[in-house]
């Protein structure tokens, strides 16, 4: 799902603790120009009706909330989230086929159409978390794995590293939706991302969709830093 240059490719990810922080910040942007992703602590702080607000505001939303279950679960949260109206949503790659497939079922069944990735290996984790938790091969080969077990279910495309993007891209072809995290503008600071690229070298290297969040959320001026990053993204297209 490589992007043309009339599509949003930056996700701003609204890592915020309550909704009435998160609608005054997106009250400084522009939904032509940006997506937004919800995670797990908003949306357990606000619920569906922040989704569903921000649906209304008119931007795409990134609901990632990483479903991992039983597939009959994962197939009835997929089916819920879908009927929010969200742009895109996520599971855990690790949940298997069934898991997957299961997913991609409960959101044919809602009559929406949001794209449905996997995450497949988190940009907060190295090869030493990687093998403390009893994977022994490098990192960009469970990715591989993961990735592939991804489009066997029949979902979209993963969540991964810019810097596992190359390989994917080459393996699981063009049309496969590659969604990074972890990326940073050259000036910006690491936080807690191990893995990141800047968003210029992301698209280089296959991305199809860039997640940034403290970069622009902690801006003293989110839309003109937004409108600065888009600049340099269709400078290098």
């Amino acid at each position: 799902m490589i992007q043309t240059t009339e599509d949003q490719k930056i996700v701003i990810a609204l890592d915020y603790a309550n909704a009435h922080d998160a609608l005054h910040f997106v009250e400084k942007l522009d939904p032509s120009i940006c997506r937004l992703k919800v995670g797990k602590e908003l949306f357990t702080a606000a619920g569906p009706p922040l989704v569903e607000a921000l649906v209304a505001k008119g931007f795409g939303v990134f609901l990632d909330l990483k479903f991992h279950d039983i597939p009959t679960t994962v197939a009835k949260a997929c089916e819920a989230a879908s009927h929010l109206g969200v742009w895109m949503l996520n599971v855990h790659a690790s949940g298997g086929v069934a898991m997957m497939e299961a997913a991609r079922e409960g959101v044919e069944r809602s009559g929406q159409k949001p794209i449905l990735i996997a995450v497949t290996v988190l940009t907060s984790m190295n090869q030493q978390m990687m093998n403390e938790v009893g994977v022994a091969g490098a990192v960009s080969d469970q990715v591989l794995n993961l990735a592939a077990l991804t489009q066997k279910s029949g979902l979209n495309g993963v969540v991964c590293s810019a810097q596992e993007a190359p390989i994917l891209r080459k393996a699981l072809g063009d049309k496969f939706c590659l969604v990074t995290p972890g990326i940073r503008p050259a000036d910006a600071a690491l936080d807690d991302q191990s893995r990141v690229v800047t968003p210029t070298q992301a698209l280089a290297m296959g991305s199809s969709y860039l997640v940034i969040g403290r970069p622009i959320t902690q801006s003293k001026n989110p839309l003109e830093t937004l409108k600065k990053i888009n600049e340099e993204i269709l400078l290098s297209l």
